[in-house]
């Protein structure tokens, strides 16, 4: 994996553990709403870590944190994340992996392993708007299988949307959730209009906030639990 960022502790990351993330670069979609635009555009002009300087840090906060979680960027755009994930397993920690779903083959080997304890997958928008929200033409079987094999084969797991004005409106939700229909966690999070890939969604306000607790409640009769994500 190609690191570009480390963050030693945060509280609210991985749900019920105190984590240090790991940001890895680069990423295969282009989601004009995202606010990584430097890990996702630009970087290969951001400082590389090693993965044993990485190691090393996460080695010196045992006793400290629970676990670590594996962002980006897009870490499934590797072919080594896994072997990753197997150092930080035997060095007794758990492991949550974020990822955008597009990758069914290595996150079903990800999941077959046993070493992943929580999967975060981005639900982009409705299957109508998938292409738009992503900013690539989307082949929609590849997240609907990673849905599947999220639902099945994790430990723990959670959808989440980034609820970005244009991207999700009131009449995406319902199509969107039935994508997820039974699943265990939802989330809507609150579009941030900062360092977007397209600048142009640096202009755009975010949803009021009595706005996603209505879309919150559109969803609750298709999923178990749905959390609204506000800073």
């Amino acid at each position: 994996m190609l690191i570009k960022g480390f963050l030693g502790t945060s509280l609210i990351d991985f749900p019920g553990r105190i984590s240090s993330i790991v940001f890895t670069g680069g990423c295969n979609f282009r989601c004009p709403f995202c606010h990584n635009a430097d890990l996702v555009l630009y970087y290969k002009e951001l400082p590389t870590l090693t993965e044993e300087e990485i190691l090393d840090k996460i080695k010196k906060r045992k006793g400290f944190i629970d676990g670590v979680e594996i962002t980006g960027g897009e870490p499934l755009i590797y072919n080594d994340t896994l072997d990753f994930i197997k150092k930080i397993k035997k060095m007794g920690f758990q492991v949550k992996l974020d990822t955008n779903g597009y990758f069914p083959q290595k996150l079903k080997e990800i999941l077959d392993s046993g070493m992943v304890d929580f999967v975060a997958m981005d639900i982009k928008s409705s299957p109508e708007k998938y292409s738009y929200a992503s900013g690539i033409e989307i082949d929609l079987s590849k997240i609907k299988n990673s849905i599947s094999l999220i639902m099945k084969k994790s430990k723990e797991y959670e959808f989440r949307t980034t609820v970005a004005p244009k991207i999700v409106e009131e009449k995406d939700i319902v199509p969107m959730v039935k994508m997820i229909e039974g699943a265990e966690m939802y989330a809507l999070q609150e579009f941030r209009p900062v360092k977007t890939i397209d600048p142009s969604f640096m202009e755009i306000s975010p949803y009021p906030r009595d706005v996603l607790f209505r879309f919150a409640e559109i969803a609750k009769p298709y999923v178990r639990k749905v959390e609204v994500r506000t800073e």
